[in-house]
């Protein structure tokens, strides 16, 4: 924020000036300041000015000094204040011309105020009716914050119920960590001992396998030799059916020529019954029956057809 200048620095700017050996002039004043207006630096130059000879008349007065000093300060003096007469009625035309170009400038910059206070005006009716939004708003927000600030109660709350069965849980979830940890290593040493006695349990199993395949060998080979028998057996009892069947078919040809001798005999019996007389009747009667009696033996001892 600018502030405005002292008389004090003037003052120094304008002794500065002077001992540089120029004469201190408005604008001069200003860019050694950097800052302050065209009217308020003249004001306070002129102002140093008066200061100035008053200055040099208090020079002039020194009591030490001698008459002959003195009369040339004197002499300095007037034509010190010649020389700033002239120079001030230079500085004064020039800063005539130059408060004029500043007039100027202040009707031009006082237009653009008067324009700018307009559509500040305009403006400020905009901003009224904005304010007058704007309260309205801060009255709902207003609503709005306290209905938030229960809300944000209550959410409070439920954090800290819902912190409360956090930190419950963790003290569960630590406590079953360390019971999950417990049960692996209980399972982990379950499962090692499992494992040798699967080992075990196969190391047998081969073993016994081994054995197995070694009994079954043993038994493929009784079986390949009780086979062999069984054929050779199978072998013998066809042969021996075969001589059986021969002489069963031997023996019925041997019944059924029995037959026809026994039938002839019958019907020689009968016929000798007729003609023969009865002690030759029953002479032929005990031939026949010694004859049906070896026909029935006969019979008897052979093998029946299967």
């Amino acid at each position: 924020m600018r502030t405005g200048i002292t008389q004090d620095q003037v003052n120094a700017a304008a002794d500065a000036i002077l001992s540089a050996g120029e004469n201190p002039t408005v604008e001069k004043i200003r860019a050694s300041l950097g800052t302050g207006s065209p009217n308020t630096v003249t004001r306070m130059l002129d102002a140093w000015r008066n200061r100035l000879g008053e200055r040099f008349r208090e020079m002039s007065t020194l009591p030490d000094v001698p008459g002959s000093v003195g009369q040339a300060m004197v002499e300095l003096w007037r034509l010190a204040v010649e020389h700033a007469n002239r120079e001030a009625a230079a500085n004064l035309k020039n800063e005539g011309t130059a408060l004029e170009s500043a007039r100027a400038e202040l009707v031009r910059e006082i237009e653009r105020w008067e324009t700018r206070l307009q559509a500040a005006d305009a403006e400020t009716i905009q901003a009224k009716a904005a304010l007058e939004l704007a309260e309205r708003a801060r009255q709902t927000l207003d609503s709005q914050l306290e209905d938030n600030q229960a809300l944000r109660a209550d959410l409070v709350k439920q954090r800290d119920r819902l912190q409360a069965i956090g930190d419950h849980q963790a003290s569960e979830i630590k406590e079953l960590r360390e019971l999950l940890d417990e049960r692996d290593g209980e399972l982990r040493r379950d499962r090692e001992q499992k494992e040798t006695y699967i080992r075990n349990v196969e190391d047998r199993a081969h073993q016994e396998i081994d054995r197995a395949r070694l009994d079954a060998r043993q038994w493929q080979h009784r079986f390949e030799t009780l086979e062999r028998a069984r054929q050779s057996a199978l072998v013998t009892v066809q042969t021996e059916r075969d001589l059986l069947r021969d002489q069963l078919r031997k023996a019925d040809n041997e019944v059924a020529r029995f037959k026809g001798i026994a039938s002839a005999l019958e019907k020689a019996l009968a016929k000798g019954r007729t003609a023969a007389p009865p002690r030759s009747k029953a002479k032929g009667v005990v031939v026949a029956d010694a004859a049906a009696k070896r026909s029935r033996k006969i019979a008897a001892r052979a093998p029946r057809k299967p």
